[in-house]
């Protein structure tokens, strides 16, 4: 029975546009443990397309540390990730501050359940979940990043008419 399947789900997903400066915030929800007194270990991991390398960013170890890996190590990079507990087991939620173009890509959160059995650390279950972060640049239009647009259809007064106002684009000032 070791290695069962934990529910793991990133939100926002399956995709997700940001521009680029704002921060991002991306939440791990996890459920079904299968042991009560189990911890948690969970990991983000990043690869700029579904096709390259997965990268281990940063990860809360089952003591609830947090380490990062890498590139993630350097010290510009590790001041703009945070990795938090929201909710004890539960929820865990990665923040990319200041976004920049490099930050677009697949973003996967893994999560191993642990707990001590027979005098040592044993995993019980895992699970992972992925969102793609994209648009992240100060000016789409300027580089081709189409980044969203909103629409908003109003019913006419007359019957099988009706009015279409564009909203608003995604755009940074």
């Amino acid at each position: 029975e070791v290695c069962a399947a934990l529910n793991v789900t990133v939100s926002p997903g399956p995709v997700v546009d940001y521009l680029e400066g704002q921060n991002a915030t991306l939440l791990c929800h996890v459920s079904q443990k299968r042991r009560k007194d189990s911890l948690l270990a969970v990991r983000w991991f990043f690869a700029h397309s579904s096709n390259s390398q997965e990268a281990l960013m940063v990860k809360m170890t089952k003591l609830r540390m947090v380490q990062y890996y890498g590139n993630f190590s350097r010290s510009a990079k590790r001041q703009r990730l945070r990795l938090l507990e929201e909710q004890r087991g539960t929820l865990y939620r990665l923040s990319v501050l200041t976004l920049q173009p490099s930050d677009q890509g697949h973003y996967v959160c893994k999560v191993q359940e642990i707990s001590r059995h027979r005098n040592k650390w044993t995993a019980w279950s895992n699970g992972s979940s992925a969102t793609e972060m994209r648009g992240v640049s100060r000016h789409p239009v300027e580089r081709g990043a189409f980044l969203g647009i909103s629409f908003l259809i109003l019913p006419h007064s007359l019957p099988f008419t009706t009015d279409l106002i564009v909203v608003s684009f995604l755009q940074s000032s």
